[in-house]
Protein backbone atom coordinates (compact mmCIF):
# COMPACT_ATOMS: atom_id res chain seq x y z
CA UNK A 1 0.00 0.00 0.00
CA UNK A 2 1.60 3.25 -1.29
CA UNK A 3 1.37 5.93 1.40
CA UNK A 4 1.70 9.73 1.33
CA UNK A 5 4.89 11.40 2.38
CA UNK A 6 3.12 12.89 5.41
CA UNK A 7 1.78 9.60 6.45
CA UNK A 8 5.36 7.76 6.25
CA UNK A 9 6.50 10.77 8.41
CA UNK A 10 3.85 9.84 11.37
CA UNK A 11 4.82 6.27 11.23
CA UNK A 12 8.58 7.46 11.13
CA UNK A 13 8.29 9.63 14.02
CA UNK A 14 6.60 6.34 16.03
CA UNK A 15 8.86 3.78 14.86
CA UNK A 16 10.08 2.80 18.19
CA UNK A 17 6.61 3.27 19.71
CA UNK A 18 3.91 0.51 20.79
CA UNK A 19 1.57 2.91 22.00
CA UNK A 20 0.83 5.74 19.60
CA UNK A 21 -1.99 8.51 19.04
CA UNK A 22 -2.03 9.60 15.21
CA UNK A 23 -4.09 13.08 15.91
CA UNK A 24 -3.96 13.89 12.17
CA UNK A 25 -6.75 16.47 10.91
CA UNK A 26 -9.74 14.92 9.13
CA UNK A 27 -8.74 14.36 5.58
CA UNK A 28 -5.25 13.02 5.96
CA UNK A 29 -5.74 9.24 5.89
CA UNK A 30 -5.56 8.21 9.84
CA UNK A 31 -7.17 5.04 8.84
CA UNK A 32 -3.61 3.96 6.43
CA UNK A 33 -1.60 5.34 9.30
CA UNK A 34 -3.36 3.59 11.99
CA UNK A 35 -3.63 0.25 10.02
CA UNK A 36 0.44 0.06 8.42
CA UNK A 37 0.99 0.38 11.98
CA UNK A 38 -0.83 -2.05 13.50
CA UNK A 39 0.46 -4.24 10.81
CA UNK A 40 4.06 -3.22 11.87
CA UNK A 41 3.55 -4.59 15.17
CA UNK A 42 2.53 -7.65 13.96
CA UNK A 43 0.96 -9.48 17.15
CA UNK A 44 -1.58 -12.59 16.64
CA UNK A 45 -4.72 -10.51 17.62
CA UNK A 46 -5.87 -7.07 16.51
CA UNK A 47 -8.65 -5.68 18.04
CA UNK A 48 -10.46 -2.18 16.02
CA UNK A 49 -13.00 -0.14 18.04
CA UNK A 50 -15.15 2.58 16.28
CA UNK A 51 -18.20 4.01 15.62
CA UNK A 52 -21.35 1.76 14.17
CA UNK A 53 -21.49 3.87 11.28
CA UNK A 54 -17.75 3.45 10.37
CA UNK A 55 -17.45 -0.69 10.24
CA UNK A 56 -18.22 -1.49 6.87
CA UNK A 57 -15.15 1.33 5.93
CA UNK A 58 -12.68 -0.53 8.22
CA UNK A 59 -13.95 -3.84 7.17
CA UNK A 60 -13.77 -3.40 3.15
CA UNK A 61 -10.46 -1.52 4.14
CA UNK A 62 -8.90 -4.74 5.44
CA UNK A 63 -10.03 -7.03 3.06
CA UNK A 64 -9.03 -4.74 0.08
CA UNK A 65 -5.22 -3.95 1.34
CA UNK A 66 -4.18 -6.82 3.85
CA UNK A 67 -4.68 -10.58 4.38
CA UNK A 68 -6.17 -10.71 8.06
CA UNK A 69 -9.14 -12.89 8.29
CA UNK A 70 -11.85 -9.78 9.27
CA UNK A 71 -14.12 -10.55 11.42
CA UNK A 72 -17.51 -8.14 12.53
CA UNK A 73 -18.10 -9.12 16.46
CA UNK A 74 -20.94 -7.01 17.13
CA UNK A 75 -23.73 -10.20 17.03
CA UNK A 76 -22.83 -13.44 18.20
CA UNK A 77 -19.71 -14.63 20.91
CA UNK A 78 -16.68 -15.99 19.35
CA UNK A 79 -15.62 -18.96 20.81
CA UNK A 80 -12.11 -19.04 19.63
CA UNK A 81 -10.78 -16.13 18.21
CA UNK A 82 -8.08 -17.25 15.16
CA UNK A 83 -4.74 -15.69 14.85
CA UNK A 84 -3.85 -13.23 11.93
CA UNK A 85 -7.53 -11.86 12.41
CA UNK A 86 -8.94 -8.38 13.00
CA UNK A 87 -11.69 -7.60 15.66
CA UNK A 88 -13.83 -5.24 14.35
CA UNK A 89 -16.82 -3.80 17.12
CA UNK A 90 -18.10 -0.44 18.06
CA UNK A 91 -18.28 1.79 21.06
CA UNK A 92 -21.76 0.66 21.96
CA UNK A 93 -20.80 -2.76 22.00
CA UNK A 94 -17.41 -3.34 23.01
CA UNK A 95 -18.42 -2.99 26.91
CA UNK A 96 -21.17 -5.80 26.49
CA UNK A 97 -18.64 -8.04 25.56
CA UNK A 98 -17.06 -9.02 28.67
CA UNK A 99 -14.84 -12.00 26.92
CA UNK A 100 -12.63 -9.24 25.49
CA UNK A 101 -11.30 -9.26 29.11
CA UNK A 102 -9.24 -12.27 28.27
CA UNK A 103 -7.61 -11.54 25.06
CA UNK A 104 -3.90 -10.99 25.14
CA UNK A 105 -1.32 -10.53 22.67
CA UNK A 106 -2.94 -8.17 20.55
CA UNK A 107 -3.08 -4.57 19.19
CA UNK A 108 -6.17 -2.49 19.65
CA UNK A 109 -6.94 0.13 17.37
CA UNK A 110 -9.08 2.73 18.28
CA UNK A 111 -10.61 5.48 15.65
CA UNK A 112 -12.19 8.82 16.98
CA UNK A 113 -10.59 8.00 20.26
CA UNK A 114 -11.92 11.42 21.44
CA UNK A 115 -15.22 8.69 22.37
CA UNK A 116 -13.61 7.81 25.63
CA UNK A 117 -13.51 11.26 26.49
CA UNK A 118 -15.62 10.36 29.94
CA UNK A 119 -13.85 7.83 31.72
CA UNK A 120 -16.48 7.31 34.11
CA UNK A 121 -18.90 5.49 31.07
CA UNK A 122 -18.59 1.96 30.95
CA UNK A 123 -17.37 1.84 27.45
CA UNK A 124 -14.37 3.52 28.90
CA UNK A 125 -13.96 1.90 32.09
CA UNK A 126 -14.06 -1.08 30.04
CA UNK A 127 -11.80 0.09 27.67
CA UNK A 128 -9.27 1.00 29.74
CA UNK A 129 -9.77 -2.53 31.63
CA UNK A 130 -8.62 -4.32 28.61
CA UNK A 131 -5.03 -6.05 28.48
CA UNK A 132 -4.02 -4.49 25.11
CA UNK A 133 -0.20 -5.35 24.25
CA UNK A 134 0.21 -1.70 21.79
CA UNK A 135 -2.46 0.82 21.48
CA UNK A 136 -3.22 3.00 18.49
CA UNK A 137 -5.41 6.04 18.74
CA UNK A 138 -6.66 7.69 15.82
CA UNK A 139 -8.86 11.09 16.09
CA UNK A 140 -8.36 14.64 14.07
CA UNK A 141 -10.27 16.25 17.08
CA UNK A 142 -8.65 14.70 20.52
CA UNK A 143 -10.42 16.86 23.14
CA UNK A 144 -13.25 18.68 21.53
CA UNK A 145 -11.06 22.08 23.01
CA UNK A 146 -11.54 20.41 26.67
CA UNK A 147 -8.06 19.05 28.09
CA UNK A 148 -9.20 17.93 30.79
CA UNK A 149 -10.85 14.98 28.52
CA UNK A 150 -7.91 13.92 27.25
CA UNK A 151 -7.04 11.96 30.47
CA UNK A 152 -8.21 8.26 29.28
CA UNK A 153 -6.05 8.76 26.20
CA UNK A 154 -3.37 9.64 28.16
CA UNK A 155 -3.89 6.77 30.13
CA UNK A 156 -3.98 4.30 26.91
CA UNK A 157 -0.63 5.88 25.79
CA UNK A 158 1.05 4.87 29.23
CA UNK A 159 1.22 8.17 30.79
CA UNK A 160 0.00 6.71 34.70
CA UNK A 161 -0.67 10.47 36.04
CA UNK A 162 -3.79 10.46 38.49
CA UNK A 163 -6.66 12.47 36.89
CA UNK A 164 -6.40 14.64 40.25
CA UNK A 165 -2.69 15.46 39.27
CA UNK A 166 -3.84 16.29 35.95
CA UNK A 167 -6.07 19.05 36.73
CA UNK A 168 -4.07 20.52 38.95
CA UNK A 169 -1.20 20.90 36.54
CA UNK A 170 -3.12 21.75 33.18
CA UNK A 171 -6.41 23.19 34.03
CA UNK A 172 -7.85 26.24 35.45
CA UNK A 173 -10.12 26.03 37.99
CA UNK A 174 -12.36 27.80 39.82
CA UNK A 175 -14.93 28.47 42.70
CA UNK A 176 -18.67 28.90 41.00
CA UNK A 177 -20.61 30.71 44.05
CA UNK A 178 -24.01 30.27 42.42
CA UNK A 179 -23.99 26.29 41.63
CA UNK A 180 -21.76 25.57 44.84
CA UNK A 181 -18.88 23.69 42.83
CA UNK A 182 -15.55 24.01 41.08
CA UNK A 183 -15.77 25.07 37.02
CA UNK A 184 -13.33 25.03 34.55
CA UNK A 185 -12.02 28.36 32.86
CA UNK A 186 -9.16 27.54 30.87
CA UNK A 187 -5.81 25.47 30.94
CA UNK A 188 -2.13 26.59 32.09
CA UNK A 189 1.17 24.92 30.93
CA UNK A 190 0.35 23.68 27.72
CA UNK A 191 3.56 23.62 26.15
CA UNK A 192 4.86 21.30 28.53
CA UNK A 193 1.37 19.41 27.78
CA UNK A 194 2.23 19.04 24.06
CA UNK A 195 5.46 18.17 24.98
CA UNK A 196 4.62 15.06 26.83
CA UNK A 197 1.97 14.24 24.67
CA UNK A 198 4.79 13.83 21.94
CA UNK A 199 7.09 11.45 24.79
CA UNK A 200 4.39 9.22 24.80
CA UNK A 201 3.67 8.82 21.06
CA UNK A 202 1.66 11.56 20.13
CA UNK A 203 1.68 12.96 16.16
CA UNK A 204 -0.39 16.24 15.85
CA UNK A 205 -0.70 17.33 12.24
CA UNK A 206 -2.63 19.80 10.57
CA UNK A 207 -4.29 19.95 6.91
CA UNK A 208 -2.79 23.28 5.68
CA UNK A 209 0.95 21.59 6.73
CA UNK A 210 0.26 19.14 3.95
CA UNK A 211 -1.96 20.28 1.27
CA UNK A 212 -3.14 23.63 -0.39
CA UNK A 213 -6.91 23.29 0.20
CA UNK A 214 -9.05 25.60 -1.57
CA UNK A 215 -9.93 28.68 0.18
CA UNK A 216 -12.59 28.86 3.15
CA UNK A 217 -15.69 31.18 2.91
CA UNK A 218 -17.51 31.69 6.26
CA UNK A 219 -21.26 33.21 5.80
CA UNK A 220 -22.81 34.53 9.11
CA UNK A 221 -26.44 35.07 7.90
CA UNK A 222 -28.75 36.45 10.29
CA UNK A 223 -32.17 35.49 10.40
CA UNK A 224 -35.28 37.55 11.45
CA UNK A 225 -36.40 36.19 15.02
CA UNK A 226 -39.77 35.87 15.82
CA UNK A 227 -42.13 36.33 18.38
CA UNK A 228 -42.54 32.72 19.68
CA UNK A 229 -38.66 33.09 20.50
CA UNK A 230 -38.58 36.45 22.11
CA UNK A 231 -42.13 35.81 24.59
CA UNK A 232 -40.35 32.42 25.57
CA UNK A 233 -37.40 33.95 26.23
CA UNK A 234 -39.29 36.09 28.74
CA UNK A 235 -41.39 33.92 30.24
CA UNK A 236 -39.90 30.58 29.87
CA UNK A 237 -43.18 28.83 28.81
CA UNK A 238 -45.19 29.11 25.19
CA UNK A 239 -47.95 27.35 23.20
CA UNK A 240 -46.88 27.03 19.65
CA UNK A 241 -48.38 24.81 17.45
CA UNK A 242 -51.03 23.49 19.76
CA UNK A 243 -48.39 22.36 21.70
CA UNK A 244 -46.98 23.46 24.89
CA UNK A 245 -43.09 24.13 25.98
CA UNK A 246 -42.54 24.38 29.24
CA UNK A 247 -38.82 25.37 29.96
CA UNK A 248 -38.84 24.00 33.97
CA UNK A 249 -34.95 23.42 34.51
CA UNK A 250 -31.98 25.04 32.25
CA UNK A 251 -31.50 22.38 30.00
CA UNK A 252 -35.06 22.31 28.66
CA UNK A 253 -35.09 26.10 28.32
CA UNK A 254 -31.78 25.67 26.28
CA UNK A 255 -33.19 22.63 24.44
CA UNK A 256 -36.56 24.87 23.76
CA UNK A 257 -34.71 28.26 22.43
CA UNK A 258 -32.35 26.16 20.16
CA UNK A 259 -35.94 24.27 18.41
CA UNK A 260 -37.78 27.94 18.50
CA UNK A 261 -34.29 29.17 16.71
CA UNK A 262 -34.71 26.38 14.22
CA UNK A 263 -37.39 24.53 12.92
CA UNK A 264 -39.97 26.66 14.78
CA UNK A 265 -38.58 29.90 12.75
CA UNK A 266 -40.33 30.09 9.47
CA UNK A 267 -37.51 33.20 8.34
CA UNK A 268 -35.20 30.64 8.43
CA UNK A 269 -37.19 27.73 7.04
CA UNK A 270 -38.10 30.26 3.94
CA UNK A 271 -34.22 31.15 4.31
CA UNK A 272 -33.07 27.56 3.82
CA UNK A 273 -35.77 27.44 0.93
CA UNK A 274 -34.37 30.48 -1.04
CA UNK A 275 -30.98 29.07 -0.78
CA UNK A 276 -31.02 26.32 -2.13
CA UNK A 277 -33.29 27.59 -5.42
CA UNK A 278 -30.81 30.21 -5.77
CA UNK A 279 -27.97 27.19 -6.85
CA UNK A 280 -28.24 23.82 -9.11
CA UNK A 281 -25.11 22.63 -6.80
CA UNK A 282 -24.87 19.52 -4.51
CA UNK A 283 -25.53 21.27 -0.59
CA UNK A 284 -24.85 19.83 2.35
CA UNK A 285 -26.98 20.41 5.95
CA UNK A 286 -26.75 19.94 9.00
CA UNK A 287 -29.19 19.85 11.95
CA UNK A 288 -29.64 18.46 15.23
CA UNK A 289 -33.50 17.11 15.95
CA UNK A 290 -36.09 14.17 14.54
CA UNK A 291 -38.43 17.59 13.64
CA UNK A 292 -36.03 19.78 11.62
CA UNK A 293 -35.06 16.64 9.37
CA UNK A 294 -38.96 16.20 8.85
CA UNK A 295 -39.74 19.98 8.31
CA UNK A 296 -36.83 19.99 5.88
CA UNK A 297 -37.59 17.22 4.11
CA UNK A 298 -41.22 18.43 3.42
CA UNK A 299 -39.99 21.74 2.41
CA UNK A 300 -37.19 20.46 -0.52
CA UNK A 301 -38.42 19.38 -3.86
CA UNK A 302 -34.89 17.93 -4.92
CA UNK A 303 -33.20 14.96 -4.38
CA UNK A 304 -32.45 14.02 -1.11
CA UNK A 305 -29.97 11.78 0.56
CA UNK A 306 -29.86 11.31 4.42
CA UNK A 307 -27.75 10.51 7.10
CA UNK A 308 -28.70 10.14 10.86
CA UNK A 309 -29.80 7.37 13.42
CA UNK A 310 -32.26 5.53 11.49
CA UNK A 311 -31.04 6.02 7.88
CA UNK A 312 -27.80 6.21 5.79
CA UNK A 313 -28.77 6.75 2.03
CA UNK A 314 -26.19 8.78 0.07
CA UNK A 315 -27.25 7.37 -3.41
CA UNK A 316 -28.42 10.97 -4.80
CA UNK A 317 -25.57 12.99 -3.11
CA UNK A 318 -23.90 10.03 -5.64
CA UNK A 319 -25.91 10.91 -8.73
CA UNK A 320 -27.80 13.36 -8.52
CA UNK A 321 -25.16 16.91 -9.18
CA UNK A 322 -28.64 19.02 -7.46
CA UNK A 323 -29.14 16.74 -4.63
CA UNK A 324 -29.76 17.96 -0.97
CA UNK A 325 -27.41 15.78 1.64
CA UNK A 326 -29.29 16.25 5.12
CA UNK A 327 -26.88 14.93 7.84
CA UNK A 328 -27.57 15.05 11.99
CA UNK A 329 -24.29 15.89 13.81
CA UNK A 330 -24.34 12.25 15.67
CA UNK A 331 -24.38 10.19 12.75
CA UNK A 332 -22.46 11.86 9.79
CA UNK A 333 -20.21 14.57 10.79
CA UNK A 334 -17.25 12.09 11.27
CA UNK A 335 -15.69 10.12 8.50
CA UNK A 336 -17.85 10.77 5.26
CA UNK A 337 -16.33 11.88 2.10
CA UNK A 338 -18.49 14.52 0.50
CA UNK A 339 -15.88 16.60 -1.78
CA UNK A 340 -18.35 16.61 -4.48
CA UNK A 341 -20.22 19.43 -2.85
CA UNK A 342 -18.36 22.72 -1.95
CA UNK A 343 -21.27 24.27 -0.05
CA UNK A 344 -22.85 23.41 3.84
CA UNK A 345 -25.51 24.96 5.45
CA UNK A 346 -25.64 24.80 9.30
CA UNK A 347 -29.20 24.97 10.05
CA UNK A 348 -28.64 24.53 13.47
CA UNK A 349 -25.58 24.38 15.49
CA UNK A 350 -24.35 21.27 17.66
CA UNK A 351 -23.26 22.22 20.93
CA UNK A 352 -20.34 19.84 20.49
CA UNK A 353 -16.97 20.96 19.58
CA UNK A 354 -15.35 17.85 17.80
CA UNK A 355 -18.54 17.35 15.99
CA UNK A 356 -18.53 20.75 14.74
CA UNK A 357 -15.20 20.78 13.51
CA UNK A 358 -14.97 17.15 11.70
CA UNK A 359 -18.67 18.61 10.11
CA UNK A 360 -16.34 21.06 7.99
CA UNK A 361 -14.04 19.13 7.03
CA UNK A 362 -16.65 16.67 5.35
CA UNK A 363 -16.17 19.22 2.25
CA UNK A 364 -13.00 20.62 2.57
CA UNK A 365 -10.45 17.48 2.26
CA UNK A 366 -8.15 15.90 -0.38
CA UNK A 367 -9.68 15.75 -3.91
CA UNK A 368 -11.53 19.09 -3.39
CA UNK A 369 -10.77 21.34 -5.85
CA UNK A 370 -13.59 24.49 -5.53
CA UNK A 371 -13.58 26.78 -2.63
CA UNK A 372 -15.71 25.76 0.00
CA UNK A 373 -19.06 27.87 1.22
CA UNK A 374 -20.27 27.31 4.68
CA UNK A 375 -23.52 29.24 5.53
CA UNK A 376 -24.58 29.93 9.54
CA UNK A 377 -28.02 30.33 10.35
CA UNK A 378 -28.53 32.63 13.11
CA UNK A 379 -31.81 33.25 14.75
CA UNK A 380 -31.32 37.28 15.58
CA UNK A 381 -30.50 37.88 19.38
CA UNK A 382 -30.78 34.09 20.17
CA UNK A 383 -29.04 31.44 21.85
CA UNK A 384 -27.00 30.20 18.27
CA UNK A 385 -24.55 33.37 18.67
CA UNK A 386 -23.22 32.78 21.84
CA UNK A 387 -22.82 28.72 21.15
CA UNK A 388 -20.85 29.66 17.70
CA UNK A 389 -18.73 31.63 20.49
CA UNK A 390 -18.29 28.81 22.09
CA UNK A 391 -17.52 26.54 19.58
CA UNK A 392 -14.56 28.98 18.42
CA UNK A 393 -13.32 29.21 21.74
CA UNK A 394 -12.93 25.34 22.07
CA UNK A 395 -11.62 25.08 18.68
CA UNK A 396 -8.55 27.68 20.05
CA UNK A 397 -7.71 25.55 22.62
CA UNK A 398 -7.41 22.70 20.06
CA UNK A 399 -5.50 24.26 17.57
CA UNK A 400 -3.50 24.97 20.17
CA UNK A 401 -2.40 21.47 20.84
CA UNK A 402 -1.22 20.84 16.91
CA UNK A 403 0.74 24.03 16.33
CA UNK A 404 4.05 23.35 16.46
CA UNK A 405 6.74 24.18 19.04
CA UNK A 406 8.78 27.67 18.35
CA UNK A 407 12.20 26.40 17.43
Amino acid sequence: MKLFPHQDRALDQTYENNRVAYYLDMGLGKTYVGSEKMWELNTPYNLVICQKSKIPDWKEHFEQHYDYEVIIFDKQPIEKIPPESVLIINYDKVWRRPELQKLRDFTMMMDESSMIKNESSNRSKFILKLHASNVILLSGTPTGGKYEELWSQLHLLGWKITKKLFLKQFVIQEWDDRNQKMVITGYKNVERLKAKLREYGAVFMKTEEVFDLPAVNDQLIKIQSTKAYKEFKKHHIIEIEQEELIGDTPAAKKLILRQLAGFYNQHKLQYVKDLIDSTNDRVVIFYNFKREYATLVEMIDRPISTINGDLKDLSAYETQPNSITLIQYQAGAMGLNLQKANKVVYFTLTDKSELFEQSKKRIHRIGQDRPCFYYYLLTDGSIEWRMLEVLKERKDYTDALFEKEEE
